[in-house]
């Protein structure tokens, strides 16, 4: 469509709608020629709009699913569900849009107040922050040893991927089996081991402070397998002073150990390591492998993005 045939004023059809959609996006960029301000409005409802869209679809990967709506058909049908949600949400009174509104005004002339309160949006983006142990959910802390990872499966293994990259170089085990197995271990960053304090242990592997571990030590309660019956216990784990130490010590344990000899001369196959760990007893779930290889393709494919 031409931008000449568009209607000279926002339909509410049209404000209601996603940017994605080129009839509404070539009205809006119309309209917000001729300096209208319900095009100032649409067009920062638009932006909220996408903006709540990420947000929710970040924090569908932080959730578990249940595996009944798995496949190409429940895919679909929940990324339409989340853009009716996002578009139903974008434009509620002291959200984003608003501030976008205020700021947008004030460039073309208008009285636009561009001192921001917190507004509600923002607000759920910082819960979301926080829900991820402290972290910001873009690539801010990449690359820094000590930063809190993000939760969520593609934040989780973007935030790690530089060091199981570099220690998979040194040690011969894939990154994306180091990465699956740490996104299993933690519940891809929900639910990391942590200090009495709430800081963090930096240990993603489970790995547990045994007689010969000197370093330092985290106490927590964890679930045990015993005759394939879950129970809770409190058991001590190793902690790290960064995320990358704790793939080193991983890489060591698993190149060193001769328990775990079997399942270093399997890392050509996810579905064999995977098997030859839970051989060796690295876990007591009796359907860890399973899990564990399932992770790891699951890493994989964020790789590969």
């Amino acid at each position: 469509m031409a931008l000449s045939s568009a209607p000279a004023s926002l339909s509410a059809g049209t404000a209601n709608t996603l940017a994605a959609d080129a009839r509404s996006l070539n009205a809006l960029k119309y309209a917000a020629g001729n300096k209208d301000p319900q095009a100032v409005r649409a067009a920062a409802k638009q932006f909220e709009s996408l903006f709540m869209r990420e947000l929710i679809k970040s924090m569908r990967e932080a959730t578990m699913k249940s595996g009944l709506l798995e496949g190409p058909q429940g895919d679909l049908a929940t990324d339409l569900l989340d853009q009716q949600l996002s578009v139903q949400m974008a434009g509620q009174p002291g959200g984003l849009s608003d501030a976008i509104v205020r700021q947008l005004s004030q460039q073309m002339g208008g009285s636009g107040d561009t001192a921001l309160s917190v507004p509600s949006t923002l607000s759920l983006a910082a819960s979301r922050a926080r829900f991820a142990g402290g972290a910001a959910t873009g690539n801010a802390g990449v690359g820094n040893a000590g930063a809190a990872a993000p939760a969520g499966r593609e934040g989780f293994v973007q935030f790690h991927r530089a060091a199981a990259e570099r220690v998979a170089q040194e040690s011969g085990i894939p990154a994306h089996f180091m990465l699956g197995q740490a996104g299993h271990e933690t519940g891809w960053g929900r639910s990391e081991i942590r200090q009495a304090d709430g800081s963090p242990a930096y240990n993603l592997f489970g790995i547990k402070a045994g007689k010969g571990w000197t370093g330092k030590v985290a106490t927590v309660t964890t679930t045990e397998y015993e005759g394939g019956v879950a129970r809770k216990v409190v058991a001590k784990f190793r902690a790290y002073d960064s995320y990358e130490d704790a793939f080193r010590d991983y890489a060591r344990l698993i190149n060193g150990n001769p328990r775990y000899a079997a399942a270093r001369a399997k890392v050509g196959s996810a579905v064999a390591y995977a098997a030859e760990l839970q051989k060796a007893g690295y876990a007591t779930d009796p359907a860890y492998a399973r899990k564990l290889s399932n992770a790891i393709h699951s890493a994989s494919s964020v790789q590969r993005t």
